[in-house]
């Protein structure tokens, strides 16, 4: 009888971590949270860890860290900016009118230019990375340490679970761990629990508390990947200029500051505000709806806006435990259903953990979630350092 690999390691975790290439460090992040996932569930049945989700978590943000999915949205966006539209009618006129001597078509191609957003996608990619490495590094870490000081135990050991605590800070995140103290003794715990609900109870509660900090940790990566969107009013205007005026920019822009101060706005400056605002809007339209979605097994995918349409699992329709009442008080504000669930906006810690919260719930007990995100050829190809051939 074959057995099961051994789980990874904190020093393949490091390593991991310690990978140049946000693509390749992405891809291996993705597949170790795999591992670790399918080594506690040997524990603890085919019921989904904090590791489990974490799992497509990763594979979803590899898209972004690779520009794929945002790529996509950006070849549709060129060719409807392209098109003429009254706001950028008004640029072009108003930039002729002062004296630029280029097209209407040349002006276009310069606004595309100087918008710039291929900028966007490499910021959103950069923050995106960003975040992926950061939890891992931290929570990957921990649930490698723990199967090595506490998986293996027969029975219950407190001192083995002491010592692992041990090793977290105290206090609130961001930066203290005692969420993850609570989460692993959960997961300790369940290990010897023989009844369902209650070991059910125990991971979603676990689940959670690291969900908790982990969102909590990310808030600063998160904000930075939805504003990558943002586009800086003074940087383009003067951008803008030296396209459309290559010999006299300077003294256009004088002249637009000098009515300026005069409180004499012109048509120019006004286009260019609104151009502006109109171009911040749909990158971040973009940018919010690519992220706000994450891919699970056989296809399914959820738009994290919208609210959940499966349902709680029988076992978790109602809640016993009292730590996990009192989490879900905390956190999700329309308790024993999946109403009102999707987030409003990503960037809201509240909105986001409250969709958490009833994602984890509703599929806290499916095992098509331990299906492996990559096919065995590709998972041999990332062992040996190599990006993977075929659809990722």
């Amino acid at each position: 009888m074959s057995t099961a690999p051994p789980p990874p390691t904190v020093a393949e975790v490091e390593r991991i971590a310690a990978l140049l290439d946000p693509v390749i460090r992405n891809l291996q992040i993705t597949q170790c949270y795999q591992e670790l996932s399918s080594s506690l569930a040997q524990r603890l049945g085919l019921r989904a860890n904090w590791c489990t989700f974490a799992t497509w978590a990763s594979k979803q943000a590899g898209q972004t860290i690779r520009k794929e999915d945002l790529a996509r949205a950006l070849e549709s966006a060129q060719a409807n900016s392209l098109t003429p539209t009254s706001t950028t009618e008004d640029v072009v006129v108003s930039a002729q009118r002062i004296g630029s001597k280029h097209s209407a078509a040349e002006i276009h191609e310069s606004l595309w230019r100087v918008l710039n957003p291929a900028g966007v996608i490499d910021r959103a990619s950069e923050a995106v990375g960003r975040g992926n490495k950061k939890v891992f590094e931290e929570i990957g870490r921990e649930f490698a340490r723990f199967q090595a000081t506490c998986l293996n135990d027969t029975t219950f050991n407190t001192d083995h679970l002491t010592r692992f605590c041990a090793g977290l800070r105290p206090g609130d995140p961001p930066d203290g761990q005692r969420y993850l103290q609570q989460a692993f003794a959960r997961y300790y715990q369940a290990c010897f629990e023989s009844d369902a609900k209650t070991r059910l109870e125990l991971l979603l509660c676990a689940n959670l508390e690291i969900g908790f900090h982990e969102q909590t940790r990310l808030q600063p990566e998160i904000a930075a990947s939805l504003d990558a969107a943002v586009v800086d009013p003074q940087e383009f205007r003067i951008r803008l200029i030296e396209a459309l005026f290559p010999y006299h920019g300077y003294l256009v822009r004088l002249r637009l500051f000098l009515m300026r101060l005069f409180k004499r706005s012109t048509r120019f400056d006004n286009a260019l505000t609104t151009l502006v605002t109109e171009a911040r809007r749909q990158a971040h339209r973009f940018i919010t709806a690519h992220l706000m979605t994450i891919g699970l097994p056989r296809g399914e995918r959820l738009r994290l806006g919208e609210d959940l349409s499966g349902e709680f699992p029988p076992t978790l329709s109602q809640i016993a435990n009292p730590d996990l009442l009192a989490l879900l008080a905390q956190i999700d504000p329309t308790p024993d259903s999946t109403r009102d669930s999707g987030a409003i906006d990503w960037g809201d810690l509240s909105d986001r953990i409250h969709f958490i919260a009833d994602m984890f719930r509703c599929y806290a007990d499916t095992a098509d979630l331990f299906e492996p995100p990559f096919t065995p050829e590709q998972i041999a190809q990332l062992k040996a350092g190599q990006l993977p051939a075929g659809q990722l």
